[in-house]
């Protein structure tokens, strides 16, 4: 490990102030010394709200990548989308090594490889193993999640030792892995802990976030007392719960189906690196179309509404092989993420009008949270004595609140630092000393679109207002030689009285408009735009109430 003088600083470039897209970064050293780490680099999700048509959101990495000569390494807690989603669309801007224990390790290789790129970067760590990068020797130190080989990591430095502890809860009987060894957590304590950044999710809710072990029972009396066909969905990255379900339902003697190519892939993976040892045989598709309905039950994808997930499928009639009818039961068996709950409930009702019944967590003890409660935050604080509190993963309020309650855990600081906020944790008053540029970048199909390329505003006015194309032919002075050819997109068909289409009377409009306009104006393409929209905008205005994104495509023939 090197030594060069300078500070040590936290920086988060996603994650801190939002729910997803978590990217954090510890730099130590001054000028041509610094030197950085990453811990994780993840995904957000667009919604049709704020970001129609785009599905994923990746943190906006420039601070970094144009520092990538001054990155050593990416360090990854575990393999939640959030945490590595974005590794295929940014990994080229950095090109450093990355580091996870073997199940997120082959989560991330997959990843890659679908994304076309190699996989040689990608080094698996093994408990107990330091790794040096830079000023920073890194240790994996093994928590529960709702996902198996969730790691904290213990960050040493020359100014002092930084726990990271990435998602977690202190699960006394996880079913999938070991329980949480505090005596690893205290014995680092007790070598002096300077800074923890701590996962915030259920900072507000008090008590310990509940077992696993909890939930199996109630899920399969559930199972037991359905008449007909039972689905549940959960994340798919959740190995615990999938097993935790698909056993419940097999000793209630029903057969396992799985449905969405996400839990097929972490099986597989969970199977291929020793993780899951005991998951109960599934049949496929076409094989539960021979078994009758009150044995068989399907562990689908969908649990946030998405629309292309397996259970949206099914519930629109169009999954390919799946079919759920009236007398079916749907038990999610999950946490809403928020801002998702109107996908949701618009699924509930989907269900609800075909006359299967739904169970969430809200209803039945179906679903634990993978996330520390107040009394868990507390016995980690309490084992690791931290003089300084940064906590992260949670939205502004969850860090706000947090950092108002580490006092009482025993942090002399805590810091509220959202995304690009500079946080000094060495010297005598850790706080923030700077602030980066941060932000996010949208994947539009196979493009990467920026939040200030005007893109994603652009494609909210056009769903808000509409969109209306005028085609216009016109000689060299700038007269008409065709009526004007008009199409109107997310506009009414008609106007309200009478039989007259928007469209035609738009059409005469423009065509008013340009025949009376002064020959000057005719003669540019400019001055035909603007003639033309006012005229579209005048009848809209009138006709509709709204002023809808004008499109003017002019074609200018000469003699």
């Amino acid at each position: 490990m090197t030594d060069p003088s300078g500070r040590l600083v936290y920086v988060a470039l996603g994650g801190a102030g939002e729910i997803g897209m978590n990217c954090y970064l510890y730099g130590y050293g001054d000028g041509a010394s610094e030197r950085w780490i990453m811990v994780d680099l993840g995904i957000g999700f667009g919604d049709m709200e704020t970001a129609p048509g785009v599905e994923v959101i990746v943190p906006d990495i420039s601070f970094i990548a144009d520092r990538r000569d001054k990155l050593d390494a990416i360090f990854l807690t575990h393999a939640h989308e959030d945490h590595v989603g974005a590794l295929p669309h940014l990994w080229r801007d950095l090109g450093v090594p990355i580091y996870a224990r073997s199940f997120t390790a082959e989560i991330v290789r997959r990843k890659m490889t679908e994304a076309g790129q190699g996989v040689d970067m990608i080094k698996e760590v093994r408990l107990g193993d330091r790794i040096d990068a830079g000023a920073f020797s890194v240790e994996f130190l093994p928590i529960t999640h709702s996902i198996p080989q969730a790691s904290s990591l213990v960050i040493r430095t020359p100014s002092g030792t930084v726990v990271h502890t990435g998602d977690f809860k202190l699960d006394p009987d996880p079913q999938l892995g070991a329980a949480v060894d505090m005596d690893l957590f205290r014995a680092v304590g007790d070598e002096g802990v300077l800074a923890i950044g701590c996962d915030s999710t259920n900072v507000f809710l008090e008590g310990s976030s509940g077992s696993e072990a909890e939930v199996g029972p109630n899920i399969e009396k559930i199972i037991r007392a359905a008449p007909r066909a039972v689905a549940a969905t959960t994340f798919a990255s959740n190995v615990s719960r999938l097993r935790t379900l698909a056993i419940a339902a097999s000793n209630a003697g029903r057969s396992v189906v799985l449905a969405g190519r996400a839990m097929h892939r972490m099986i597989e993976v969970a199977v291929e690196t020793g993780q899951l040892t005991d998951f109960p045989p599934v049949v496929s598709d076409d094989e539960a179309k021979d078994i009758p309905a009150e044995h068989v039950f399907y562990l689908v994808t969908g649990s946030q509404g998405e629309a292309r997930a397996a259970l949206a499928r099914i519930a629109g009639g169009t999954h390919p092989t799946v079919t759920l009818k009236e007398g079916d039961l749907v038990l999610f068996s999950s946490k809403t993420i928020p801002g998702n709950e109107a996908g949701i409930y618009r699924l509930y009702n989907k269900l609800s009008e075909s006359g299967i019944r739904v169970i969430d967590a809200d209803m039945e003890r179906v679903h634990v949270s993978g996330h520390a409660r107040r009394a868990d935050l507390e016995q980690i604080y309490k084992a690791l004595r931290p003089r300084v509190s940064v906590p992260v993963h949670g939205e502004h309020r969850h860090l706000v609140e947090h950092a108002s309650i580490a006092p009482s855990w025993g942090a002399d600081h805590a810091v509220v630092a959202p995304n690009g906020t500079v946080v000094r944790l060495d010297g005598n008053a850790p706080g923030t000393v700077d602030h980066v540029e941060t932000g996010r970048i949208y994947i539009d199909g196979t493009a990467q679109v920026g939040a200030l390329d005007g893109v994603i505003r652009e494609r909210l006015k056009l769903a808000r207002q509409g969109h209306v194309v005028v085609s216009l032919v016109v000689d060299e002075d700038g007269d008409l030689l065709a009526d004007p050819e008009v199409r109107c997109l997310g506009a009414p068909k008609q106007k309200a009285a009478g039989s007259d289409t928007l469209a035609d009377l738009i059409g005469e409009a423009v065509d008013e408009a340009i025949e009376s306009a002064p020959a000057k104006t005719r003669r540019t393409n400019k001055g035909l735009d603007e003639t033309a929209g006012r005229a579209v905008r005048r009848v809209t205005g009138r006709e509709w109430g709204k002023r809808p994104v004008v499109t003017v495509m002019i074609t200018r023939l000469e003699d």
